[in-house]
């Protein structure tokens, strides 16, 4: 199976091209982005060197069906999506804030509990509790957003302080966050799957802060079977999830977690296949519909180059 794992292309209008840890987005004439989902995976900060197949399509399709339903909450960048991988929306400056909101203590944050930390990003976590349980409400643990090496976790009033965001923006931000989350929760429930914890990126256009980049997908969040989940918990037993969790964990099995010294596992082709699958699994769970498999005879390359360049000579 194919994967895309680079693009150099050169669109009308482009003034210039950001390559990101898995997008590569296309800034035409300052005013629309185009943004490529590409194969590329990351994790601990770090891209991984094989490609996983129809991973981008898959990333790409599932934020514009969350975009979609979501506009209701908060104005969002997208406008349109001329290919599998592709999706084409408005320029806006993005904060330099990832919003992450947690509904249960999994994860990072469950890592951090369990060597003894009690506040994080300036929220107090109760004591006594266990991993995969529900906080008594949903967190903001927002971390700053850099272009290469770790986000680092930050606090409401650091990132105010500080001049990140204003405090108003922030206020709008946080509102939009806890209501996004509602709703994906809602999604989720739904489809059998519970959304555990997610991320939101945020920027704004002509003094309105609009939503960012991709939602809701298994890039930025993750997910729980909820068929089980109470069982599983009261036993203290691993959950059943669909996120890209289930990589993190395989590179810490194979002593990786991108520090001083470690090398990277080999990444076979049978493991990226088997990648591709869980991927693929997670879509049809929180779509409802069957996956298509785009490009498999084709190459990816050209077609979206054709698909974009029509795109923007009728726009």
């Amino acid at each position: 199976m194919k994967a895309l794992t680079s693009t150099d292309f050169h669109f009308p209008g482009q003034k210039s091209v950001y390559h990101g840890k898995v997008r590569d987005v296309y800034d035409i004439d300052g005013d629309l982005l185009v943004m490529i989902a590409t194969d590329r995976i990351s994790a601990f900060d770090v891209i991984l060197p094989k490609g996983i197949p129809f991973k981008g399509q898959i990333l790409n399709q599932i934020a514009a069906k969350m975009l979609d339903s979501t506009s209701d909450i908060c104005p969002n960048w997208k406008l349109a999506t001329p290919d599998p991988m592709v999706t084409v929306g408005l320029r806006c400056e993005g904060f330099r804030v990832e919003m992450i909101i947690r509904g249960i203590l999994t994860g990072s944050a469950w890592r951090a509990y369990e060597e003894g930390c009690r506040e994080l990003c300036g929220v107090r976590l109760p004591d006594g509790m266990r991993e995969n349980e529900r906080f008594p409400e949903p967190i903001i643990t927002p971390t700053t957003k850099a272009d290469e090496g770790h986000d680092m976790n930050i606090s409401r009033e650091e990132i105010i302080s500080t001049g990140l965001v204003s405090a108003e923006d922030y206020a709008v931000m946080e509102e939009y966050t806890r209501k996004l989350f509602a709703r994906g929760q809602e999604i989720a429930a739904r489809r059998g799957l519970i959304l555990v914890d997610t991320k939101y990126e945020f920027g704004k256009r002509d003094g309105k802060v609009y939503l960012i980049d991709e939602i809701h997908t298994p890039d930025s969040s993750r997910y729980f079977y909820a068929d089980g989940y109470e069982e599983r918990f009261a036993k203290g037993e691993p959950q059943r999830q669909l996120s890209k969790e289930f990589v993190r964990q395989w590179l810490i099995e194979h002593d990786f977690m991108n520090e001083p010294g470690q090398t990277m596992p080999e990444i076979t082709d049978d493991y990226a296949n088997s990648v591709s699958d869980r991927y693929i699994e997670l879509y049809e769970h929180i779509t409802g519909e069957k996956f298509e498999k785009g490009g498999e005879s084709v190459d990816l390359s050209s077609r979206i180059e054709k698909n974009i360049s029509d795109y923007l000579l009728k726009r």
